[in-house]
């Protein structure tokens, strides 16, 4: 071993030798052969990389040949013209439900005054239909009859009561057999009261008198009415007798004008005449009669008026009126024995509807009268419908996302989880499939729509220019042209382009909508 002068390493000459050296060994072999086998794989392994680096560099396949051989990509993204029908809908969750939902909390019905209101009798169950005249509960041994009708109950309705409430129970009562067509309608007259004591009894009740003591002023009001025919029937009578009085004073002086008494003075005064007398108490028994005949009349009509207002009523607290039979009990939170404190039960009747709660932008866009696509996300059902009704004011609306329905993905204009809202109700065109009640559905609202076809664009597409002009621009063999528009329609992240007169945009036409990342 030799140390070259500034070279910093040791230089190995072969093995020592001379006087003093070691002696070779078997390990100082053994290394030396590891170190030239090492040398000759790295120099075969680079050998082989740099035969496949020069193969990548000739040889091509048909792919590359025919993509190196392209121009290179456009730096502009386009899309291209269409001609449809523009819409813009706006899609929110709804639930199912009936049209009516009635939660049933009677207060004041049953016992005495002060008494707490219990529930005596409870014949329904949840999941019950109930038809139409039915009693749906007892309380404090008062019913409460479900009848058809759409105005909600605000009143006891009494005897002399008018008004379509009045109506609507006539119309209810008739229906199940028992009218008054003697009453006008709308009149709660004694046809009415006679109506509505016959249903009472029919079901095994006694309706309410509209008076505590109703019966001691009818007794009175008809004894004055007995007093009055009993004091006319006199005042005829004694007509009757001051008329024949005076028929026979009347007879007496003409028997004695046809023979005179001898001796009397002709033409001598002798009093007031019989007839004069007879014809006096004529006239005065029949101003008795003409009188008696008017306070007769009075007492009668007041008599009418006593039976017209204490007769049989119907109290707010035992009706419930639905729209439709036969209705559902959805639910019953009471229990015989139990004070009422709350809402007993629930019921609701009328046809399916869908009720849902609409954002503040997009009350603006919907209104009563679109048209309605509903989807049932669980069965795959599909039904169109009309919304009916938008409420003005917001209120608390169905909760979205609720039931068993799941959320839709991406699509048109998306109300939040907020649960207040603008509640809306859609009516379907066709009766729903009762297995959707209660279910929580996608509603589409087409909020608007063109009247035909038309050109349309993305809204990227739409540009202005410097001097106000609006345009789209045009891509085709690699340049570009401008084409001035006017823009109608938006919906769906499209719009309606009208081209001005001369300017070429149909339908396939690619217009530029954005340009590539990393191009300018």
């Amino acid at each position: 071993m030799s140390i070259v002068e500034g070279s910093g390493a040791a230089q190995d000459d072969g093995p020592a030798t001379g006087p003093g050296a070691p002696p070779p060994g078997p390990g100082g072999s053994v290394l030396r052969r590891r170190g030239r086998l090492l040398l000759a794989v790295t120099l075969v392994a680079a050998a082989v990389s740099g035969a496949g680096l020069a193969a990548s560099l000739v040889i091509r396949s048909p792919a590359q040949a025919a993509a190196e051989s392209e121009p290179p990509p456009p730096d502009v993204l386009t899309a291209a013209v269409e001609q449809r029908v523009l819409t813009d809908s706006v899609v929110l969750r709804g639930q199912v439900g009936a049209g009516q939902t009635v939660e049933v909390a009677p207060a004041g019905s049953g016992g005495p005054a002060g008494a707490k209101p219990v529930v005596t009798k409870l014949p329904v169950r949840t999941g019950d239909q109930v038809a139409a005249g039915q009693s749906v509960l007892e309380v404090s041994g008062r019913p409460v009859f479900a009848l058809r009708g759409g105005l909600p109950v605000y009143r006891d309705l009494r005897p002399g009561a008018t008004g379509q409430d009045v109506e609507q129970l006539q119309q209810a009562l008739k229906e199940l057999g028992f009218g008054s067509d003697g009453d006008p309608a709308g009149r709660y007259g004694a046809a009415t009261g006679a109506a509505v004591t016959a249903f009472y009894a029919a079901r095994g009740y006694d309706p309410r008198s509209a008076s505590p003591d109703g019966d001691a002023q009818v007794s009175a009001a008809q004894d004055a009415v007995t007093g009055g025919e009993r004091a006319l029937a006199d005042g005829r009578d004694a007509l009757k007798a001051a008329q024949k009085r005076l028929d026979d004073a009347l007879a007496a002086e003409r028997a004695r004008s046809a023979a005179p008494t001898p001796g009397a003075p002709a033409g001598a005064p002798i009093g007031e005449s019989p007839v004069d007398a007879a014809r006096t108490a004529v006239e005065t028994a029949r101003k008795q009669v003409t009188r008696a005949g008017e306070d007769l009349t009075g007492l009668r009509k007041k008599a009418a008026d006593v039976r017209a207002t204490v007769g049989p009523m119907v109290p707010a607290a035992e009706l419930l009126f639905l729209t439709g039979f036969p209705a559902r009990v959805d639910g019953v939170a009471g229990r015989v024995g139990g004070e009422v404190t709350g809402t007993v039960l629930t019921v609701s009747a009328g046809a399916l509807v869908v009720k849902g709660s609409l954002t503040a932008p997009d009350k603006g866009l919907v209104r009563p009268g679109q048209q309605v696509e509903i989807l049932s996300e669980v069965t795959g059902t599909t039904a169109t419908a009309t919304v009916t009704a938008v409420a003005d004011t917001p209120g608390e609306g169905p909760p979205s996302g609720s039931g068993t329905g799941t959320a839709p993905g991406g699509g048109a204009r998306q109300p939040g989880t907020d649960r207040t809202g603008y509640p809306l109700v859609v009516e379907p065109d066709a009766p729903l499939d009762p297995r959707l009640a209660g279910q929580d559905v996608r509603l589409t609202v087409r909020a608007a729509s063109s009247a035909g076809p038309v050109l349309v664009v993305p809204l990227s597409a739409v540009s202005a220019t410097a001097d106000g002009r609006t345009v789209v621009t045009v891509y085709e063999g690699g340049g570009r042209r401008r084409v001035e528009v006017t823009p109608g329609m938006v919906g769906g992240g499209s719009t309606e382009v009208r081209p001005l007169a001369g300017g070429a945009l149909g339908p396939g036409d690619q217009v530029i909508v954005g340009v590539r990342a990393g191009t300018r």
